[in-house]
């Protein structure tokens, strides 16, 4: 199961790709609003007792000073996947970018782009699919599939010369 979290509700526009992908591929995720600085023991509680509810991946999506994705990194031993979100109050992007990407060493939180939820998602389900022969195979389906639109952009292109 994946773990889907955010700081605020105004994330879920990004974060639902996340959860689109995990109903694609038929991964069972959770999703909820989990806030580093307006709900900090919530949490702590999420990130100590993930594991025991049965996730596998965490994927935290934070906008503005983004520390969601670190802290609940420091408190757990599960992989945890940084969406940083380009909210409201954020400087173009780039501080949530920055605040998931510099995690200090021994911290380590894998980071996409900027409202790069799908990507997470694609990750996480990819981190599953390592132990699991079902979830791997949809996953070659999905890449040939890519593969498969490439060329119809190819014949597309050479058909409009």
């Amino acid at each position: 199961m994946v773990g889907i979290i955010m700081g605020s509700i105004s994330d879920i526009k990004v974060m639902q790709e996340a959860a689109d992908v995990c109903k694609q591929f038929g991964v069972a995720y959770e999703i909820d609003i989990v806030s580093a600085h307006r709900t900090p023991l919530k949490m702590v509680d999420y990130a100590n007792t993930a594991r025991e509810r049965g996730i596998k991946v965490i994927i935290a999506g934070a906008g503005g000073a983004a520390h969601l994705p670190g802290m609940v990194a420091s408190i757990t031993t599960l992989p945890v996947i940084g969406v940083p979100v380009k909210s409201s109050n954020s400087i173009d992007g780039w501080d949530s970018v920055l605040s998931i990407l510099q995690m200090p060493s021994g911290v380590p939180v894998a980071t996409v782009a900027l409202n790069g939820a799908k990507n997470a998602g694609i990750l996480a389900i990819q981190m599953l699919g390592i132990e699991n022969q079902e979830i791997a195979t949809k996953l070659q389906n999905y890449k040939a599939e890519l593969s498969e639109k490439v060329a119809e952009m190819v014949t597309e292109l050479k058909g409009n010369k």
